[in-house]
């Protein structure tokens, strides 16, 4: 792992998208004074912000060409947005606003008085301090949804509450993995969201759970994976301190890209077979075209002597964890579900990347 260049704890950053360059001088001035960071982007030279950027920022400035590329990237609604305008505000400014829900409408430099006063009022935390793990296979039977299931049920054993997330609308159900087709319990085809919201603690109380662990599972009979539910049901945890652990389907898609989007870290699942390989290496070019934390779990048998390293390196990825076959596994699943021995390599493998997880520093500041 390697730490990127985003400020770190303590440190307020305002985020600033415009490619107005006497907007920006007159930001600049603004945010200096209030004691905060400036990160700017804009569609033009600096590239769009990442959705974590987005995420972490103390307040985000934007010019109103710029609301337009926020809603291209599905970017969620948040606290502290402020549409500015040089000179006296517009109608299109007014109307971007309430585009992009932002709560101020500020004209520059005559009213940089009102931007310090909301600078300073702003007092929004970043969002919570859970996290968010993506699983992906790097082929079709790589076992994601065992290890994505894997990984959360060590989680919540070590009583972190957590949240796995099925993503794949086309796969038996994680539900069914856990051994809890027949508990009652909120599918996917059952779950509204409105106004793009979702109370984590009322989705634990309504979907199948044991202990710290709960599901949201596809249904039998159903490939119902809605793509604002997702987003929400991401953002909720995280800002509730869960642990949200999500099986991302293989095939770029709507679920796959707003749960590739929206994790911390994103785990490429290869077996080691060079055909295994070859097929993670589209995988591997889509996820970090969205996402720059990406890490690779390999694993065996592997019937050439592929080593783990190798995988890696010819993937151009970080290995995080490697693990040996396990016997009769899939026998033990086949009755009543994933069960995990503690010295198990499935057990090992996924301890291994919730330590690595736990190492980050707080809110998502890092990169694979």
């Amino acid at each position: 792992m390697k730490l990127d260049t985003t400020p770190t704890d303590g440190v307020r950053t305002v985020l600033l998208l415009t490619a107005d360059q006497a907007l920006a001088a007159d930001a600049t001035r603004v945010v200096a004074a209030t004691d905060c960071v400036l990160l700017e982007r804009n569609s033009e030279s600096a590239g769009a912000p990442t959705r974590i950027e987005w995420d972490e920022a103390h307040a985000v400035l934007l010019d109103h060409p710029h609301v337009s590329d926020v809603l291209a990237r599905r970017l969620p609604r948040r606290d502290g947005v402020v549409v500015l305008a040089r000179g006296t505000p517009g109608l299109e400014h007014w109307r971007a606003a309430t585009t992009v829900g932002a709560a101020h409408v500020i004209g520059l430099p005559e009213n940089e008085h009102e931007l310090v006063r909301v600078l300073a009022a702003n007092t929004r935390s970043p969002g919570g301090d859970g996290g968010v793990i993506a699983v992906i296979g790097g082929r079709g039977g790589a076992g994601a949804s065992t290890f994505a299931t894997a990984v959360a049920s060590v989680s919540a054993a070590d009583g972190r509450r957590t949240l796995l997330v099925d993503g794949d609308g086309f796969g038996a159900g994680l539900d069914l993995m856990l051994g809890w087709e027949d508990r009652p319990g909120l599918r996917w085809s059952g779950l509204v969201v409105e106004a793009g919201r979702v109370s984590a603690d009322a989705l634990h109380a309504a979907l199948p759970s044991d202990g710290a662990l709960s599901v949201l599972s596809t249904a039998r009979g159903s490939t119902h994976v809605d793509r604002t539910a997702c987003e929400a049901v991401v953002d909720a945890g995280r800002t509730a301190g869960d642990l949200v652990v999500c099986d991302v389907p293989r095939h770029p898609g709507v679920e796959s890209g707003v749960l590739v989007d929206g994790a911390d870290l994103v785990l490429l699942l290869v077996p080691a077979e060079v055909g295994a390989v070859a097929s993670a290496d589209a995988v591997a070019r889509y996820v970090v075209s969205r996402n720059s934390n990406v890490g690779v779990v390999v694993r065996g048998p592997s019937p050439g002597g592929i080593r783990a390293v190798d995988v890696a390196r010819s993937l151009e990825l970080p290995l995080l964890a490697s693990m040996r076959p396990e016997p009769r596994l899939a026998s033990r699943s086949e009755r009543g579900g994933l069960t995990l021995r503690r010295r198990s390599p499935l057990h090992t493998a996924a301890s291994e990347i919730l330590e690595t997880f736990g190492r980050r520093p707080r809110h998502r500041q890092w990169a694979a």
